[in-house]
């Protein structure tokens, strides 16, 4: 098998495993159900990408992204980031990371495995391209992670100073049937908060303007740096 698959497997801890499993709500009915884990944290697996990723190949990476343990898949994906980032001059290779991580995303199926990502790939790629494919996965993703992908992969771009697909996006979420998911809430509400770090008045005022529409979850987030009393304002801001 390859080395990162072995490598994994030789780090797993069984007393972490139903710690795990409840954190990422692996039970019936909840956003994780039925995902398995091999009880290995977040900072071993790391270690684990950061001994292994120069040897690691696509096939090793397509064996890894599929496994049926949430460690293994979060391995791959975070070798393909470094795979990504140690590619700056090799456009091509960086495309195929690229269309890699689309094609797999059916295995991307928790938080961590977006929140870890996205934005290092997607974020990245598009910062000097057309971004109509995050507005596509916003709007469109079969499912509430490919959807927060596409909210999440903005990160990138507010940390370059560029904050209007934050708020478009977070528009696009805005639109949707209520009730939206509260873990699509959260990702733009965070995102959101983000943005409002670059430019806080520009947040109040699209605050203001939607206030009678936002979901009271994503507000929340949204608002989390604001003094005590304009988190009250908004808090209690009376509905039409």
């Amino acid at each position: 098998m390859p080395i990162l698959y072995d490598e994994i497997l030789s780090r797993q801890d069984p007393n972490q495993v139903a710690g795990l499993s409840r954190f990422f709500k692996t039970g019936k009915g909840q956003y994780g159900e039925g995902d398995k884990f091999l009880g290995i944290k977040v900072p071993v697996t790391r270690e684990v990408v950061k001994q292994c990723w120069k040897s690691t190949t696509f096939e090793d990476l397509e064996t890894c992204v599929g496994s049926e343990y949430h460690e293994m898949r979060l391995a791959a994906l975070l070798c393909l980031v470094q795979i990504f980032q140690h590619a700056k001059k090799d456009k091509d290779l960086q495309q195929h990371c690229i269309d890699f991580y689309l094609f797999h995303t059916q295995y991307i199926n928790n938080w961590d495995l977006v929140d870890l990502t996205c934005y290092e790939l997607l974020g990245t790629w598009l910062l000097d391209k057309d971004r109509a494919l995050l507005y596509d996965l916003a709007r469109n993703g079969k499912t509430i992670w490919e959807q927060r992908i596409g909210m999440v992969s903005t990160m990138q771009f507010i940390r370059h100073g560029q904050l209007d697909d934050t708020y478009a996006i977070a528009e696009t979420f805005l639109e949707k049937p209520a009730p939206l998911h509260d873990l699509l809430q959260k990702a733009a509400g965070w995102l959101l908060r983000e943005a409002g770090k670059r430019d806080e008045q520009r947040l109040k005022d699209w605050l203001t303007d939607r206030y009678t529409i936002l979901p009271r979850t994503m507000l929340r987030y949204a608002i989390e740096k604001f003094t005590k009393a304009e988190q009250d304002y908004f808090l209690h801001l009376p509905k039409k």
